[in-house]
């Protein structure tokens, strides 16, 4: 089900929204001497074996503007405790072990036309400001996706070696709240599609027959994934899942944090929460940081085929720093570089490679890696091992970037983190019906990015979210966001997923600010790079604006 371009494209759509795995999970595609000086840093002050704390018990709410009908949700207590019961992944079991985390649930309406009918819970994770004394307030963060955990990066951020102490001012200032979004992670219900072995079965089915009898299988199994969906999840939940509701659970939060105005940092998908919530509650808006943008007037299809671009633009610019290492797998010319790619793949289609453990590397496994590492040069790395392996018919490496990518630890089970970038992107977006119209998509996307054309013609085949059992509840429109005050717009000139322009016109919609980072890379605020980290914070403690046009450089 994961065969033809469009449909694995699909599951990289929305601009493949969330950052190249977490800390833990990249640590195993780098060199020891890196990963160990990472997975040191991440697991700062780790609790072990400890006695079990008291849960501490806030009522901080209701806090600002509260919506008639929703005071008990906006007023709620939150109990801050242990986070080790909110792990649901083996990739967050050190991260949430921090001594500082402190986890929490947010009781929501599953449905706000509904507010005395069925609730949800959303996990919650706090790091306090370490500087009580000069602290600002709560800084909510939430990764991309859709369906990165919030709580991951809070728990994560600022555990890079590299940061500067500008970076370090986040965590003195503010208490860092990262949220699982409905459906997400360790909120409750979760949405959960597929079973792990489902998954696996999934990514070797490679679907890249586009004659007629292989578009009728094709349909047939996204057909099947959306009756799975309908049954395993249920359709309230499903209809109830997208950012139009989101960003009414971030307004709860806001108030049972006891914040009168909201401090936000979204990172890609993150972009669009934000978005959306600044059309929503303009004017409970104190500082909003959005890094890795979408533009939200853009059509899905204009989007998808801007995207393939910006693959197509980061490929190329790993496959030049590639020629200048010894044995580049993709040769030593520029325009050799995907032919000499798509040799490499070409077999994969027929003849799955070996890889540890008995498993085999699909071809589309294998361009999925590929995608995974074209987020952050850290991963050219092990691509080019990868790369290099393959010649050699193994796939170890090429796996487990593709693991990391699909969310799939070593022990073989799945975050649900590609069932809600599903359901998400279903109800978010306007589907295509249209078969000749999905055909012209896939063209497009091809000449986009021809080193993922496998090679075949352009495929028809309509996915999932075109038998998708509720209606979509957003569509793309130039926000309306009166009174919202000046936010700030992070945009990377070699961003392959989010491509530049799109920051360009979510700084333009938002009447904000547009700081300009010049890398290959997707995101890049409190990452280590100084000018963006320096700006930024100084943005979200002072509330001071970067000069127009700046640009930071790589």
């Amino acid at each position: 089900m994961d065969g033809d371009l469009l449909a694995r494209i699909d599951l990289e759509s929305e601009a493949g929204q969330f950052s190249p795995g977490s800390i833990e999970q990249v640590n195993r595609l780098l060199t020891p001497a890196l990963a160990v000086l990472l997975l040191t840093t991440a697991c700062v002050n780790p609790i072990a074996g400890g006695p079990a704390e008291a849960v501490q018990v806030e009522q901080r709410g209701p806090a600002g503007a509260v919506p008639p009908g929703l005071e008990n949700f906006y007023g709620q207590r939150l109990g801050w405790g242990r986070c080790e019961g909110y792990v649901r992944g083996e990739d967050q079991a050190l991260a949430f072990a921090r001594r500082d985390a402190q986890c929490a649930r947010l009781t929501v309406p599953l449905d706000y036309a509904k507010p005395d009918g069925p609730t949800i819970s959303l996990g919650l994770l706090r790091r306090p400001a370490t500087e009580p004394a000069r602290r600002i307030g709560a800084l909510v963060l939430n990764p991309g996706g859709p369906g990165g955990s919030g709580m991951s990066a809070a728990a994560q951020l600022g555990a890079s070696p590299t940061a500067p102490g500008q970076r370090l001012e986040i965590s003195r200032r503010f208490d860092l709240v990262g949220f699982d979004p409905r459906g997400v992670g360790a909120s409750e219900p979760q949405v959960r599609c597929r079973t792990d072995a489902e998954r696996d079965a999934e990514r070797l089915d490679l679907d890249l027959d586009t004659s007629p009898a292989g578009i009728t299988q094709t349909e047939a199994e996204e057909k099947e994934l959306a009756t799975r969906c309908q049954q395993r999840v249920g359709e309230a939940l499903l209809a109830t899942v997208g950012t139009r509701d989101v960003v009414k659970d971030v307004d709860v939060l806001r108030s049972a944090l006891g914040e009168p105005k909201l401090n936000y940092l979204g990172y890609s998908y993150g972009t669009r929460i934000g978005t959306a919530y600044a059309e929503a509650f303009p004017g409970n808006v104190r500082a909003m940081i959005l890094d890795g943008a979408l533009d939200p007037d853009q059509d899905p299809a204009a989007e998808l085929v801007a995207q393939g671009a910006g693959f197509q633009k980061a490929f190329d610019t790993f496959a030049k720093d590639c020629r200048q290492q010894q044995a580049c797998p993709l040769g030593r010319t520029a325009e050799g570089a995907v032919p000499a790619f798509r040799a490499l793949m070409k077999p994969l289609t027929s003849t799955p490679a070996e890889a540890a453990g008995g498993r085999k590397l699909s071809y589309s496994d294998a361009t999925t890696a590929v995608i995974q590492a074209m987020y952050s040069q850290q991963l050219w790395e092990p691509l080019r091992t990868g790369l290099t392996e393959l010649k050699q018919g193994k796939g170890e490496t090429l796996m487990r970037l593709a693991d990391t990518y699909y969310g799939r630890g070593e022990d073989g089970k799945y975050s649900n983190l590609n069932d809600v970038f599903t359901a998400i992107r279903c109800v978010d977006d306007p589907r295509t019906t249209d078969p000749d119209q999905r055909r012209e998509l896939d063209r497009r996307y091809r000449a986009a990015a021809p080193f993922l054309d496998d090679g075949n013609p352009p495929s028809p085949a309509r996915d999932a979210c075109a038998f998708w059992p509720v209606p979509v509840t957003s569509r793309p429109h130039l926000p309306k966001v009166d009174g919202l005050p000046k936010v700030l717009v992070i945009s990377t000139t070699g961003d392959p997923a989010t491509p530049y322009q799109a920051g360009v016109e979510l700084a333009q919609a938002l009447n904000g600010a547009l700081l300009s980072f010049v890398g290959t890379q997707h995101t890049v605020f409190a990452q280590g790079n100084q000018c963006v980290d320096t700006a930024g914070t100084a943005y979200l403690t002072e509330l001071a604006l970067p000069a127009p046009d700046t640009r930071c450089i790589g």
